[in-house]
Formats: structure tokens, sequence, C-alpha cells
């Protein structure tokens, strides 16, 4: 398709970058894993790790869809809607979970990287589903956008989560 033109560096290098993102986030997660789990760090995992990685995942997912070979947008676009629809919906999720969490108090930062921020960018990779039938190519900027912004919080949340392990959590323990 003429539409995805220019666009096949940009997605293999976002989702090559997500991929291995996903195996270093796998690779601390287990070492982290050694240490012993305390009061409710598992409700904080399932608040705050797991996002991160399905953040990776849709960022893959998105440079493999940009990159197939499609016969035409309308089954990309209804994918890319797919996607963002159920992202928002689980960013609901994980804002319920990070709520009720009782391991750590987030504040401002993780409301941002971990709700607002993912919030923002599946609701505009479901907008920009909408907009391709009728502006085409323009969209695209939005879906890697969407993308390129998916990625970061994900950078952002991993780095947070060990820094928080190494620099907070191992000290409490001595």
């Amino acid at each position: 398709m003429d539409v995805f033109n220019g666009w096949e560096n940009f997605y293999v290098i976002v989702g090559s970058s997500a991929g291995a993102l996903i195996g270093l986030q796998f690779v601390v997660i287990t070492l982290i894993a050694t240490k012993p789990i305390v009061n409710d760090a598992q409700a904080a995992g399932a608040a705050f790790a797991t996002p991160t990685i399905v953040h990776f995942g849709v960022v893959l997912l998105l440079s493999a869809i940009g990159n197939a070979p499609w016969n035409g947008l309308t089954s990309v676009a209804v994918l890319w809607g797919l996607v963002g629809f159920c992202g928002v919906v689980y960013v609901v999720i994980a804002a319920r979970r990070v709520r009720v969490q009782s391991a750590y108090q987030p504040v401002f930062e993780d409301w941002l990287f971990h709700i607002l921020l993912p919030f923002a960018a599946y609701a505009v990779l479901a907008i920009s589903a909408y907009a391709t039938h009728f502006y085409g190519r323009p969209p695209l900027f939005l879906v890697g956008a969407a993308a390129l912004l998916l990625l970061f919080i994900g950078i952002h949340n991993a780095w947070d989560a060990v820094t928080y392990h190494v620099f907070v959590r191992s000290r409490e323990e001595e």
C-alpha cells in the first residue's frame, strides 16, 4: 500500500526496541523475584509491572501490524481501533489496581506514567483508527506518536521500578 511508504523503518526500529525491552524487563523481574515478597507486593506488581509489559507488547503488535502486507487501510484501521479500545479498558483496570494495592503509595508521577499518559496513547490510537476513514495518511502520524509514547512510558516505568527496588526497597530490607 502506498499509504505505508516510508513507515517501514519506523516500525522496524520501534518494534525491535519494544521486543528488546520486553526481554530486558523479564531479566529484571527475574532478578527482583529472588527477593522475598512483602506486604501486598503481588498486587503492586499487577498494578505497576504488568502494564509495562503490556505497553511494550502493544508497541510490538503495532509494529507488526504496520509492517504486514495489507491490501487496504480499512483492516489496519479496525485493528488499531481494537487495540486502542482494549488499551483504554486495560488502563481503567490498571487504575483500579493502582488504587487498591497497599504496598506502595503512588505519587503524581506514578499516576501520570501509569494511568494518564497510557490512557492518552490508547485514546489517540483509537481516534486515529476512526480518522483514517476520512484523512488516509495523516492519522499514521498519530499511530506513530501513540507507539512512541507507549515505548517511552514503558522505558520510564521499567527504569522507575528498577530504581525503586535497588535504592528504596533493598535499603528498607537492610
